[in-house]
Parts: C-alpha cells; sequence; structure tokens
C-alpha cells in the first residue's frame, strides 16, 4: 500500500515496484483527497506500507509515529525529507529513504530484505510450517502436499493431491489467522473470494472444491489449471482464431461474475488461466468487490490493480462499474492480437496518461475487422464503452 499525498510521487513507487515486481499488487491512497486513515486503521492484508510524509495538514512523522503504535501493523517504508531525517531515523521504521533522492537499486534492494525479514518473522511464528518433503501438514488434513506455487496478497499457494481421490488441487492457504484483530480484514477478503467464485457454476471460472476453516487457518482447494496463464501463452504468440476464441470465453465468464453484482478489477493476463483441453478461467478474485462488502478504508482515493490493464476511471481512482473490467479485457485483446501492450510509457503514471488521453490504438490491416469492436470497448468514457460483456460476444 502507497499513502501520500502528491499524485506523482505515488505513481514513481508504483513504478519502481512494478518494474521489479510486475505481478504486484498495489493500492494507493491519497490522505488529501480520500481523508486521513483513522488511528485504528492496522494495515491488514498488506505486506508492505510504502508512507510518504505529505499528508496535507498532518505531519508525515506523526503519521508514522500512528501506525507504528499498532500492534502487528504491516512493516513500514517511510519516504521522508532531509529536514525530519533524524526524527524519522529515531521512530526506526523498516526501512527509510529521502522521497528526493531515490534509486531504483538501492530501493529494491531495501524492499527485498523487508519482506525477507518480514518472511522470517512469519515462519518462526507461522502456524502452516510443515515436514513438506513428507507431505505432511500440521493443520490441513486429507491432502498430500506437493509443491509451492506462489504466494498473493495474504495467502501461500501449494500444488496438493487430495487423498481420497487422488485429485490434484490447488489450495490456497491464509497466512494470518481469524480471529485477531489484525487479521480480521485479511481473513473477511478471503472469504469473499472463496464466496465469490464458489456462487459462479460457470465453464470459464475456476472450480472450487473445498473450504476449510479452522481456529487459526483457512484454506480453498481450487482447481488445478495445468495449462499456465495467459501472459505466458501470449510470449509465445497466439494465433488470431485462438485470440478470438480465448476472448469469448473471458467476455462469457464476466458476463456471469457481473450478473451477481461483482467486479473483478484486476483482469490480466497473469489472471487467466488454460486448462489441458485449451479452455480458459478466470481465477484471482482477490480484488473482486461487491456492492455489499465494506472495507476498511474507503475506495475513494484508492487505485487497485496493474497500470498496463487499468481502465481511465480506475487509474484515477474514481469510481468503477462492469465498464471498467471490459476496458481491461479490450487491452488483453489488442495484446493477443498484436503481441504488444496498447500503451507504453517509463512509468505507472505515464501509462495511467495515455490510457486516459492517448488516441485509440489501431489494428494491423490484417486484423481490421476487429477494429469496431476493439474501439467499443477501449473508449475513454464508460458510456462511449460496451455496456455489458454480452454485447462483445454478440460482436465476435
Amino acid at each position: 500500500m502507497i499513502i501520500d499525498e502528491q499524485a506523482d510521487f505515488r505513481s514513481l513507487l508504483m513504478h519502481h515496484v512494478t518494474t521489479h515486481w510486475p505481478d504486484a499488487i498495489i493500492s494507493a491512497y491519497d490522505p488529501t483527497s480520500a481523508g486521513h486513515l483513522p488511528d485504528e486503521f492496522s494495515g491488514a492484508g498488506n505486506d508492505l506500507v510504502l508512507l510518504g510524509s505529505r499528508h496535507g495538514d498532518r505531519d508525515g512523522v506523526d503519521v508514522l509515529q500512528r501506525f507504528l503504535k499498532q500492534k502487528n501493523f504491516p512493516p513500514i517504508v517511510y519516504f521522508g525529507t532531509e529536514e525530519d531525517e533524524g526524527e524519522a531515523h529515531r521512530l526506526r521504521p523498516d526501512a527509510h529513504f529521502i522521497r528526493d533522492h531515490i534509486n531504483h537499486d538501492s530501493l529494491i534492494v531495501g524492499l527485498t530484505d523487508v519482506l525477507v525479514a518480514r518472511e522470517r518473522v512469519a515462519s518462526t511464528s507461522s502456524l502452516f510450517v510443515g515436514d513438506m518433503r513428507t507431505g505432511i501438514h500440521p493443520l490441513i488434513k486429507g491432502y498430500r502436499f506437493m509443491r509451492k506455487l506462489g504466494s498473493t496478497e495474504h495467502s501461500g499457494v501449494y500444488l496438493a493431491e487430495r487423498e481420497s481421490t487422488h485429485l490434484q488441487v490447488v489450495l490456497k492457504v491464509l497466512r494470518q489467522m481469524p480471529g485477531q484483530d489484525y487479521s480480521i480484514g485479511a481473513f473477511d477478503r478471503f472469504l469473499q473470494e472463496y464466496e465469490t467464485i464458489a456462487a459462479m457454476d460457470h465453464p470459464n471460472i475456476v472450480r472450487i472444491y473445498d473450504l476449510g476453516v479452522g481456529d487459526n487457518h483457512a484454506h480453498i482447494a481450487m482447481e488445478y489449471l495445468a495449462g499456465g496463464d495467459l501472459r505466458v501463452r501470449m510470449e509465445k504468440g497466439i494465433p488470431e482464431r485462438a485470440a478470438v476464441q480465448y476472448i469469448r470465453q473471458i467476455a462469457s465468464a464476466l458476463s456471469a461474475v457481473h450478473a451477481k453484482g461483482v467486479l473483478h478489477r484486476d483482469l490480466k493476463p497473469g489472471n487467466i488461466m488454460l486448462r489441458k483441453d485449451g479452455s480458459i478461467a478466470l481465477i484471482d478474485f482477490g480484488l473482486a468487490k461487491s456492492a455489499k462488502l465494506e472495507n476498511e478504508i474507503t475506495d475513494k482515493g484508492e487505485i487497485f490493480g496493474t497500470p498496463y490493464y487499468m481502465s481511465p476511471e480506475q487509474g484515477h481512482g474514481n469510481s468503477v462499474d462492469e465498464r471498467s473490467d471490459i476496458y481491461s479485457l479490450g487491452v488483453i485483446f489488442y495484446e493477443m492480437l498484436t503481441g504488444k501492450k496498447p500503451f507504453r510509457a517509463d512509468t505507472a503514471m505515464g501509462i495511467i496518461y495515455l490510457h486516459g488521453n492517448a488516441p485509440l490504438p489501431l489494428l494491423p490491416t490484417r486484423l481490421a475487422q476487429y477494429q469496431a469492436l476493439l474501439n467499443m470497448m477501449l473508449a475513454k468514457s464508460p458510456d462511449d464503452r460496451l455496456q455489458s460483456a454480452t454485447e462483445i460476444e454478440e460482436w465476435l
């Protein structure tokens, strides 16, 4: 999470982070337009909080001190000024930089050190440490662990085999413990993700097999998608016919998602998986939002997702609806057809600017039959776009 009143500075940090960690999930918060975060703000669900020194009428060091007083607050990296360097150093954040003198390499090394230290602390107190060599896990019974696949904002992700059926599944295990104050936000989001996906019976949405909740853990068992993600497939090149088939399937999945009153909000090639038979499955609803969901902090002023695939309204932290997901899908469609992203820039802020102001990208002549559809998916104003994912299927 990035907190600072200066939009250019938030975008600069976002660029540094996404350059090194392209799949990082980032929320950017402006304390002047969205309001100061309350003293009880816990930072739950974040691996790092990047705290700038500009907070309108509040002193940055004072905000730093408030957060450091919170029990179990995530690691804080403070970006201060030469004037407040002494005070900030006395408070001992997890890392400290001068905001006007940021070097990419030293920043990434610093953030990596903080993350490594965080993982060491988590591993010594983790309730999910088992003997991975023998496949024994102390809390999640009935599954044989095979290997770790990765991690998300608040979960570890593993390939496992269900002992009763020998079915290979993906186990998503909550890192933090429900029932403790600092974990409540992450636990609620974890359950919301399960409920969001489990409520949808659609061939192009990942299948959920099981939800397990114990006194000190939670896990989701879901379909293992052996075909890899769309990002890898795009690197090899996707034939036109396959690109159209994929976009139809993703649009169909979005129609089902939107029909449940849910927005995905982080649609990108890394969140679109393939099965062995070549069919598409939409995954990772960790940023999905239902109108009924109450978040710990307001959506106003927040930016979620990945800049390359953000709609203009999402990139500026404005309210979004189904048409924002349609825009993201338009970006993916263009990239599948051409092998290139429609908008590129040296900074995250530059990419966001191009989404809102650059001319619509043009397809090569051989793909001209898709230009009208693409124009209606990538229109700058939501009112000028296709209004539902169902319309994409109809056009194709």
